[in-house]
């Protein structure tokens, strides 16, 4: 492994300031693109809260510091969290396209791209599956 290889995820992609960004893009894409109402429309107006959140929980998910899960007291499942929203196929399928397209912006290694691509693409299927109504 190259030392540009080396390091957890976070590490290799820039930490806080990347996870932030990415965390911001995603939730612009979501919110001003009309391909993404349906998806938009299960959030809050203000989407401010869920924006931290978010990149707290991608720095923890991507192997940075644990500090969003310590907040939660140590135990937080991101298929439960999600469970009642009632997640379909479609609202699904809207969240990857987005994450998709702000990683297209921030993520310039395309193998490591891909890889956190298929990760997501699993991730959202299962709470499709889990909690929408085309379960």
């Amino acid at each position: 492994m190259s030392e540009a290889e080396s390091g957890t995820i976070y590490d290799r992609l820039g930490g806080a300031a990347f996870t932030r960004a990415l965390a911001d893009r995603f939730y612009d894409i979501m919110e001003s693109d009309p391909a993404y109402a349906g998806l938009r429309a299960m959030h809050e107006p203000d989407l401010g809260p869920v924006r931290d959140s978010f990149a707290g929980f991608l720095a923890t998910w991507l192997g940075g510091p644990r500090d969003w899960l310590a907040a939660r007291g140590g135990g937080f499942c991101v298929m439960s969290r999600h469970a009642g929203m009632g997640i379909t196929a479609e609202t699904a399928g809207q969240w990857v396209a987005a994450m998709r397209a702000a990683m297209a912006e921030l993520v310039t290694d395309a193998r490591l791209r891909a890889k956190i691509d298929e990760a997501f693409t699993r991730l959202a299927a299962a709470m499709a599956r889990g909690g929408g109504e085309n379960a």
